[in-house]
C-alpha cells in the first residue's frame, strides 16, 4: 500500500496545500457561529444597528474566504488525484507489458481489465476525497468542541460524550465493511470475466442456441453481486441513522443544558445558539465523514488489489547485454530434449522434444489438435520457458539474449489474425516502422494480399476497424502475414496461420515465401499435410511427443501417425488393402 505513494511524489505540493487549505476553510466555518452568537448578544440584545452592520460583513468577508480557501482546495486534490491515477495506471499498463505469457496466463484477462479501468477509477475518487475531507471533517468535529469549550464548560461536556460515541459507531462500521468490499470487488472481476466470454463468443453461443443459458448464468452472477453489494450497503446504511440518532440525543441534552444556564445567568442566548450551530456542523460533518469512509474502504479495497497486482514479479529474467563473442552457426533452432508445462497444469504438454533446424530450412509441424504443436514454436521466441531442456536460437540459449533482442529476429504470425484499427500502412508497420511504401506492397505480394489493399478505397490508407471486423478471415490471415514479412526476420513462424486461405492460395504464399532472398529459416504448423509436405523436415507431434521427424516421403515410410493424418485427408490415395480393411471396420 505504501508503495502507491510513490506516485504521488511529483504532485507534493499539491496534497500538502490541499488540506491544509481545506483546514483554513474550515477555520472560517468555525468562526461562524461566534460571529452569529455576537450579533445576537451584542447587536441584537443591545439594539446596536452598528454592531449588526459590522458582524454582517465579517461574515460576508468570511464566506469570501472561505469560498476561496474552497476552490483552491478542490483545484489542488483534483490535480493530485488525477496525476497520481495517471502515473499508476501507467505503470500498472507498464508492469503487465513486462509480465511473461505465465504470469498473464495465471492472473487473466478480465482481472487485468479491472485493476486498470474500475480499481484506480475507485483510487482516484478516493485520494480526491480524502485530500479535501480526510482531514477537514475531524477538524471541524474536534474544533466545534473545542469552542464550545471555550463558551461554556458544562454543555461542552455533552460534546466530550456524544464525539467518543459517534466515533466508535462510524469506525465499528468500517472495519467491518472493508473486507466487504474486497469481496464484491472480486464478485465483479467473475462477472466481468462471464461479460468478456459472452461478447466474444457470441457467435458460438448464437450457433449453439446457449442463449437462454448464458442468460441464466449471468442473471445468477449478477445476482450474487448485487446480494453482495446490498449486504456491504445495509451494513454502510447503518451509520447514517446510528450518527443521526447520537446527535439528536446530544442536541436535546445541549438544548436543556442551555436554556438551564440562561435561566441561571451563566450564558446568554447567543451563546446557546452558537453552541446549537457547532452541534449542527459536528452533524454535517459527520454525514461527509461517513460517505468518505464507505469511499475510502472502497479505495482501499481497490489499492490493495493493484498493489496485488504490482508485486507479480515476472518469471523470466534477461541479461542486460549479449555476451562479447557471439556463436558462429549454421544452426538457426536447436531444442535440446525439451520438456515443457503450463502453470496452471501440472502435467507437460511436450515431452523430450529434441530437433533441429538449420538456417534457411523449412520446418514443418503437424499433429494432431492438443498435441503441442503451438507449445513448440511458443518457446522458440522465449514466450515461456522450459521446464527442463534448452532452445537454442542462432547457437545461444534464448534464455541469454536481453530483452527485445530475440523476438526483434523473429517474425510471428499467431493463430488468431489480429488486427489494431487504423490503417493498412499503420498495421503493416507494426513489423518495422521506417519500412517504405514499395517494401510493404512486396511484403502484400508475398503475402497474397495485394489484392486486398488494392480493392479498398485509399488502398495503404485505407481503415480496418477494431479487430480486422471489416475483414474475411483469409484477409487477415494475409494481411497479418504480410506484417510479419515486412519485419525480414531471420525467422519466420507461421502458427496455422494459413487455415482460412483456400489450396491454391495456400500453396501461392508458400512458394513465394520459400524464393524469399536469404536465410530466413520458417517454421509451418498446420494441420494440413499439403501445407507441410514439401518442407525440408517435419516434426509430427502426438500427445506432446514427437513421433517421427523427416521429409514427407520418410514419414510415409516410417511414421504411422503421419500416414494416419495424410490418409484422412487424402483417402484416395490409400492404398487398396488398407482401404479394404478399413470398409471391413465399418461394416462391423
Amino acid at each position: 500500500m505504501r508503495d502507491l505513494l510513490a506516485f504521488l511524489r511529483d504532485y507534493r505540493k499539491e496534497s500538502i496545500l490541499a488540506p491544509l487549505l481545506k483546514l483554513a476553510e474550515s477555520l472560517m466555518d468555525l468562526l461562524v457561529p461566534l460571529v452569529v452568537a455576537a450579533i445576537i448578544n451584542q447587536g441584537i440584545a443591545e439594539s446596536d444597528e452598528g454592531a449588526i452592520f459590522r458582524f454582517f460583513l465579517l461574515l460576508i468577508v468570511l464566506a469570501i474566504l472561505g469560498m476561496a480557501f474552497s476552490f483552491s482546495a478542490q483545484w489542488m486534490a483534483a490535480k493530485a488525484s488525477v496525476g497520481f491515477s495517471t502515473k499508476l495506471r501507467q505503470a500498472l499498463f507498464d508492469h503487465i507489458q513486462s509480465l511473461s505469457y505465465r504470469e498473464l496466463d495465471t492472473l487473466g484477462t478480465d482481472t487485468l481489465i479491472t485493476r486498470m479501468t474500475s480499481d484506480i477509477n475507485q483510487i482516484q475518487n478516493g485520494l480526491n476525497l480524502g485530500l479535501r475531507l480526510l482531514l477537514r471533517s475531524p477538524f471541524i468535529v474536534f474544533g466545534a468542541m473545542i469552542m464550545a469549550f471555550t463558551i461554556d464548560v458544562p454543555s461542552a461536556l455533552i460534546f466530550a460524550v456524544a464525539i467518543p460515541a459517534l466515533s466508535l459507531v462510524v469506525f465499528g462500521i468500517m472495519l467491518l465493511s472493508i473486507p466487504l468490499f474486497a469481496k464484491v470487488q472480486g464478485a465483479l472481476d467473475r462477472l466481468l470475466g462471464m461479460t468478456r466470454e459472452n461478447l466474444t463468443g457470441v457467435r458460438v453461443i448464437r450457433a449453439f442456441c446457449k442463449e437462454q443459458q448464458e442468460i441464466e448464468e449471468f442473471d445468477r452472477r449478477n445476482d450474487l453481486l448485487t446480494s453482495m453489494n446490498e449486504h456491504v450497503g445495509r451494513l454502510s446504511a447503518l451509520m447514517n441513522p446510528a450518527t443521526y440518532l447520537i446527535i439528536n440525543v446530544a442536541t436535546i441534552f445541549l438544548i436543556n443544558q442551555g436554556a438551564l444556564r440562561v435561566e441561571l445567568g451563566a450564558l446568554r442566548q447567543g451563546d446557546v445558539v452558537a453552541l446549537y450551530n457547532y452541534m449542527a456542523q459536528i452533524v454535517v460533518e459527520l454525514v461527509k465523514l461517513a460517505s468518505l469512509i464507505i469511499t475510502l474502504n472502497k479505495s482501499l479495497a481497490c489499492a490493495r488489489r493493484v498493489q496485488e497486482m504490482l508485486d507479480v514479479k515476472p518469471s523470466m529474467e534477461y541479461p542486460t547485454s549479449l555476451p562479447a563473442e557471439l556463436p558462429q552457426t549454421d544452426e538457426a533452432v536447436r531444442f535440446d530434449h525439451v520438456t515443457f508445462s503450463y502453470a496452471s497444469s501440472g502435467d507437460a504438454v511436450l515431452s523430450d522434444i529434441d530437433f533441429l533446424a538449420q538456417k534457411g530450412q523449412t520446418v514443418g509441424i503437424i499433429g494432431g489438435t492438443g498435441s503441442g504443436k503451438t507449445s513448440v514454436v511458443n518457446l522458440i521466441p522465449r514466450f515461456y520457458d522450459t521446464t527442463t531442456g534448452t532452445v537454442t536460437v542462432d547457437g545461444m540459449d534464448v534464455r541469454n539474449y536481453p530483452a527485445g533482442e530475440l523476438i526483434s529476429r523473429i517474425g510471428i504470425v499467431p493463430q488468431k489474425a489480429v488486427l489494431f484499427e487504423g490503417s493498412i500502412r499503420d498495421n503493416l508497420r507494426w513489423g518495422n516502422e521506417d519500412a517504405s511504401d514499395d517494401e510493404l506492397w512486396a511484403a502484400l505480394e508475398t503475402a497474397q494480399a495485394a489484392e486486398v489493399a488494392r480493392g479498398k478505397d485509399g488502398q495503404l490508407d485505407a481503415m480496418i476497424e477494431q479487430g480486422g471486423r471489416n475483414l474475411s478471415g483469409g484477409q487477415r490471415q494475409r494481411l497479418t502475414i504480410a506484417r510479419a514479412l515486412v519485419k525480414r526476420p531471420e525467422i519466420l513462424i507461421l502458427d496455422d496461420s494459413a487455415s482460412a486461405l483456400d489450396f491454391a492460395t495456400d500453396l501461392a504464399l508458400r512458394r513465394a515465401i520459400a524464393n524469399l532472398p536469404g536465410t530466413m529459416t520458417v517454421f509451418i504448423v498446420s494441420q494440413r499435410t499439403s501445407s507441410v509436405r514439401e518442407a525440408d523436415q517435419i516434426l509430427v507431434l502426438d500427445d506432446g511427443e514427437l513421433a517421427g521427424i523427416g521429409t514427407h516421403d520418410e514419414l510415409m515410410e516410417k511414421c504411422p501417425v503421419y500416414q494416419e493424418i495424410y490418409y484422412s485427408q487424402f483417402p484416395d490415395e490409400r492404398p487398396s488393402a488398407a482401404r479394404g480393411h478399413a470398409g471391413e471396420e465399418v461394416a462391423r
